[in-house]
């Protein structure tokens, strides 16, 4: 492996680096993006529960708003449903693009490496040729060692850029699914507890 570092010249570091930032990107936002703690199960049944059996004081709110992702919207929603369909919608809303942004956390930073690996890998391989073209204008074609080190620097680079590009692609295509699909769960529990309180044939909330 190491070899390959060194055949590969001071691009591979940088490729290296990309790598290991791309496979830490991949590991949090395996542990983070879990479709069942940003959107509880049942979570929507519970606190309609509380709020029909007026239990839903401040201090549960709060306590909610600190549960989860879902938590956090729903509370935003509670706390301005006095005010009406549109304040609540908007409230949530508002909450709701917070809670976006942080489950695209990172996502812009894999994409970026699935984009720059291969170009990393590209300018590696412009940079061995250029060896190989300069070597040939000092030695002639007769030193086939040094000819074939800038061959080898340029095919292991792209090489190497590929192999960080690909996964870093697919994860990123993974992830931005993955988040979609919980977007919608959001947007469905929250739609439940809207027409709960505001419309009058809404009489429970199922999860």
């Amino acid at each position: 492996m190491l070899e390959l570092v060194t055949a590969g010249g001071w691009l591979m570091l940088l490729i290296l680096f990309s790598s290991v930032l791309a496979v830490a990107i991949c590991i949090e936002r395996l542990y983070t993006l879990n479709p069942k703690k940003i959107v509880p199960p049942h979570l929507l049944a519970t606190v309609w529960k509380q709020l029909k059996a007026g239990e839903l004081n401040a201090a549960k709110i709060k306590a909610l708003k600190e549960s989860s992702p879902l938590g956090c919207i729903l509370a935003a929603g509670l706390s301005n449903a006095r005010h009406g369909r549109e304040v609540m919608k908007e409230s949530i809303e508002e909450a709701a693009s917070h809670v976006v942004h942080d489950l695209e956390r990172y996502l812009n930073t894999l994409g970026t490496i699935a984009a720059i690996a291969p170009l990393l890998g590209l300018l590696g391989t412009v940079v061995g040729m250029i060896k190989v073209f300069a070597e040939i204008m000092a030695q002639g074609t007769g030193n086939a060692s040094a000819l074939a080190g800038g061959i080898s620097e340029a095919l292991i680079t792209t090489a190497a850029g590929l192999c960080v590009a690909i996964p870093a692609l697919v994860m990123h295509r993974y992830f931005s699914g993955r988040i979609d699909g919980i977007v919608v769960g959001l947007e469905q529990e929250t739609i439940k507890l809207v027409n709960a309180l505001h419309d009058s044939e809404f009489q429970d909330v199922r999860s």
